[in-house]
Parts: structure tokens; sequence; C-alpha cells
């Protein structure tokens, strides 16, 4: 590693505009966007993937990897990603830093606590949880209907015990006894909030947007009514700047900011990706999982808000998850199995088609795994090459940016030469059922929408208060295209069902529940906490 503030000369940061955190990382005032406004952005490349699988895809790798490529032949480029969470870290996924030679550093510090980011969005979110319980107990003045308060606690872990538990036990002194639960900090409003604000007055102003719960009457109770805005704001000041490391091959990275893409937006911050598009020539920004989520997320809702239009996408798949879509069990990946790479690609293909659908060029990326054959590739690439759509290896892995050299080539010839007539899939305008049901219909490939009795209410509730111009966050299963996480391939023509629909007015979307959705995790059997230990000098291992 280099010093970081070496990193941040590469990109035309000087030492006294960085707030450093140690040797390697340093956050990047958000304030230093307006001195470089008038500069010319650069071209967004946007980073997707298949519908994931345990057989891993390689999203993060990739992205990273193809930063790598591009610097390598000479063109200056940013790689944004969000913030590892720590939940998953030390659950099944372990870490978010790429891997092999594709990786951002210093990786035990970026996976663990790195600069507080996700400590001080738990601590605004208690914040206002600890309000809301003191408010009730001192005379509830706002008449907050104590059977249905919306606003729960945060922790960033995963911990299935805290999912629904009941407060303030003990005693009149202790509060009023109600039930409650936690979620996982990056499920968190005040997470979707971090990423979509862009200075510490539209942060201030979007958490008191924070609808908490109700009245008895019926009627909202907002953040602003408990006059918390001010002191969240004071907690997240600091979290609200990027910040800056480096790559495997000493090439600046933005990472910021982490919300889930089955539950919010799940990209990383618009301030990230707005100073690396002033800074840069080519930003690649990540999105969460696959395209029917944090791509869709990205095209329909962050994109306006931000007002940015992304010049090509890239979607990455592997051999090893294609033939797990075709129905090959995980053990057997290592064989060649051309059928049911074949049936696999039915995924792939849907996917290319739904980024088609909002007038954008594709790249399909092959993470390349030891154990493809040639057969293999050469069998997606071929079908791929069918449907009018540029293919590259993706071989940063294992062998750092020269391994990516081809795809960035690719990338740069997909912005320069290919169409793009950019467009969202819905207007928000839109009643919010319908809204729902083109998303269902034209992206996850529904034959019809089924809703709940409580989802038609809630949304009479949320038009009826004058937030149904806001757009459709989808809460759904990230392991499958419809809203059963068992379905894998290509499902089409099923009957897809909205359970609830909530309201997130602070982040400024809608977020329609599909299916049982997780907020809280919890730990595998064996999880990988089990393998991490430090030694006498201090020397963390086994995190991955």
């Amino acid at each position: 590693m280099k010093p970081i503030t070496e990193i941040a000369k590469k990109i035309g940061i000087e030492e006294d505009q960085l707030i450093p955190y140690g040797k390697y990382m340093a956050k990047i005032p958000h304030q230093v966007l307006k001195t470089i406004k008038n500069k010319t952005d650069g071209k967004l490349i946007i980073v997707t993937a298949i519908t994931p699988t345990p057989a891993g895809e390689g999203k993060t790798t990739t992205s990273i990897g193809l930063s790598l490529g591009m610097n390598r032949i000479g063109k200056k480029s940013i790689v944004t990603l969000r913030e590892p969470s720590l939940g998953p870290v030390f659950g099944v996924k372990g870490g978010a830093t790429g891997g092999g030679k594709a990786q951002v550093l210093p990786m035990e510090e970026i996976n663990l606590h790195f600069t507080g980011d996700l400590h001080a969005v738990t601590a605004a979110h208690n914040l206002l949880a600890a309000m809301i319980d003191s408010h009730i107990h001192n005379g509830n003045s706002l008449n907050i209907d104590v059977r249905d308060v919306k606003w729960p606690r945060a922790v960033d872990m995963n911990d299935r015990a805290l999912r629904e538990i009941v407060v303030a036990l003990g005693g009149h002194s202790n509060g009023f006894p109600r039930e409650t639960g936690y979620v996982i900090t990056a499920a968190s409003e005040v997470m979707a909030i971090l990423c979509l604000a862009e200075s510490i007055t539209d942060l201030k102003e979007r958490l008191s947007k924070i609808v908490i719960g109700e009245t008895v009457d019926g009627k909202y109770v907002t953040a602003g009514d408990l006059h918390a805005q001010g002191a969240m704001t004071a907690l997240l000041k600091d979290a609200l700047n990027p910040n800056l490391v480096q790559t495997t091959e000493n090439t600046p990275v933005i990472v910021h900011g982490g919300p889930f893409a089955n539950i919010a937006h799940g990209t990383n911050s618009i301030i990230a990706t707005k100073m690396a598009l002033k800074l840069a020539d080519y930003v690649i920004t990540e999105t969460g999982f696959a395209a029917d989520l944090g791509a869709e997320k990205f095209f329909d809702t962050v994109s306006r808000y931000a007002n940015l239009k992304p010049d090509t996408v890239v979607l990455v798949a592997s051999v090893r998850a294609l033939k797990m879509h075709g129905g090959e069990d995980k053990k057997n990946l290592k064989n060649e199995n051309i059928e049911a790479l074949k049936k696999g690609m039915e995924n792939l293909k849907v996917h290319i088609e739904n980024i088609k659908k909002f007038g954008l060029p594709v790249v399909v990326a092959i993470n390349k795994f030891p154990t493809d054959s040639l057969t293999e590739i050469k069998t997606v690439e071929d079908e791929v090459k069918k449907m009018g759509v540029r293919f590259a290896l993706s071989e940063g892995f294992e062998k750092g940016g020269i391994g990516t050299e081809t795809l960035a080539k690719e990338v740069i010839e997909s912005i320069e030469k290919d169409k793009n007539t950019f467009h969202r899939i819905y207007d928000w305008e839109m009643p919010i059922k319908t809204k729902i049901e083109t998303l269902a219909r034209e992206i996850y490939r529904a034959g019809k929408v089924e809703y709940a009795p409580t989802a038609l209410s809630d949304i009479r509730k949320i038009e009826k208060s004058g937030y149904g111009n806001l757009p459709v966050i989808m809460a759904k299963t990230q392991s499958s295209l419809s809203d059963d996480p068992k379905v894998a391939g290509a499902p089409s023509g099923y009957t897809f069902t909205i359970r609830e629909v909530k309201l997130s007015a602070g982040a400024g979307f809608i977020v329609p529940i599909a299916g049982e959705i997780m907020t809280m995790p919890g730990l595998p059997k064996e999880p990988a906490a089990i393998n991490i230990d430090v030694d006498d000098d201090g020397q963390i291992t086994g995190l991955f």
C-alpha cells in the first residue's frame, strides 16, 4: 500500500483537503464537491449481475478489476463501492472488498470498523428510537399510538434473537412496555437517507421526514415532530464524507454508505458517485445484488434523485452460477455440463433484456474460475453474441488489471459506439399499484400481482397522505427473479404477492414488501466469525 495522500494526489485532491484516518484511509470532505463542480463529468459505468447463487458471481471483484484494467490502459478511473456490514462479515458472506488480485485495501479495516460510518448510522437510528420512548413515557403530547410505533432499533450484527423483542419491562420508571424489534444497520432508513443526501441541509431535511408511527387518530408522526433531526445530523456529519482507499494496484477507490438492495436502493452514496465523476474519466459504480434489484433501483430512483445518466452497464456472471441456475448441484460445479449451462443462461438473458428496456447498452463479463472449460466459456460467448451484446472475460481475481484489460476496452467501446437511449421504466406520478405492477410484469416477469388486505390499506393511506408520487423500492428476495427464493432460472407467468407496503418518507420512496424479507439476518450454524482471530502482533487472520 501507498500512503493515502499519494493516492489522493492522483485524482487532484491535496493533502490539506483530506481528513486522515491513519496512513492508508481518509475522508474527503463532501464540501470538496462544490469546489470541483465546474469540472466535466466522466463516464458512468454501472456494474450489476445475474441472480445470485451460492456458487458466486464475483460482482465486486469484477468492479474492482475493471477499474484496474481501465487504469492499466491509461484511462483515469475510480471505482465506487458500498461499505461492508459487520453482520454478513461475521456470518456467511464474509467481507466485501473483492478478492485475489482485485481487492480494496486495507481489507481488514474496511471490513470491520473502517471510519465509523456504520456506527454513526446505528447511533443516529437508536437516538431516534430512544427519543420516541422517552416522549411516550413523559406524557406523549403528540398522542403517538403506542400499539403501532413503526421505528425499530438497529445494530450492525446478524442477531436473530433481536428480531422481535419487548422493551420497557421492569416497572413504570422504565417506560411503557411494548413490542418492537431490531433491524440490521444497513436496513435502516437512516442508511438510505445518508446515501441519497447531497448536503448537510438535505440530510437534516430528509431525517426530519422519517415517519416513526401514527397518532391515535391515524396521522403520521415524524422525527421532525420529535425535533430529533438536528441531533441525528450531528451524529452523521462526518459519515456524510466519502472514504478514500486504494486497490491492490494502488488505484483510488471511494467506499461510502451501504444500503441493502433487497430492502433499500442498494448503491453507494450519491455524493461518492458525483465526486468520482468530477475526479476521473471513468467511474465504475457497483449496484447491489442482481439487475432486478440494485440496477433497476439505480435507473428508476437514484439516477433521477442524483440527475445521473449511465453510459453503459456491465452484467457479471460466472459459468458456475449459470450452471446452478440450470439445475446443477453445487457439489458438481467443477464438472463440465453444457446442458445445465444453456438452461441457466435463461436467467442471464432475462437480465440482458431488462437492462435493454431502459435503453442502455450491455457488456456481459464472465468472471472466470479455474474450473471453467473452454467449451463452457465459448458456449456463453456464442449465446450472448446472438443477442447482440458485447462479451468479455474478467480475470481480475487471478491476474489483477492485466486480466481485465480486454473487458476495459470492450466497456470503452460500448460507451463510444453503442446506442444509448436511457429512460426509466415507470413514471413516478403513476398510481402506486401501477408502479408495482409495471415492475412485476416488466422486470420480474410475473403474470399478475395480488395484494394482501394490509397492503391495499397501506397504499390507500400513503396516497391519501400525499406520498403517492414517490418511486417504488421493492423489498423482495435477491435469490430469485420472482418473490420465491427457491425458484432459480427464469420464472414467468407466476403470481407476485405484495404482503404490505411501507413508507420511507425521509429517504423518499415507497417500499412494497413481497414475501418474507429479513431485515435482521441470523448467523449460520458455523459463522465466518469462528475462523477470525488476532495474533500477538495485532494481525487479524481469517477475514475473507
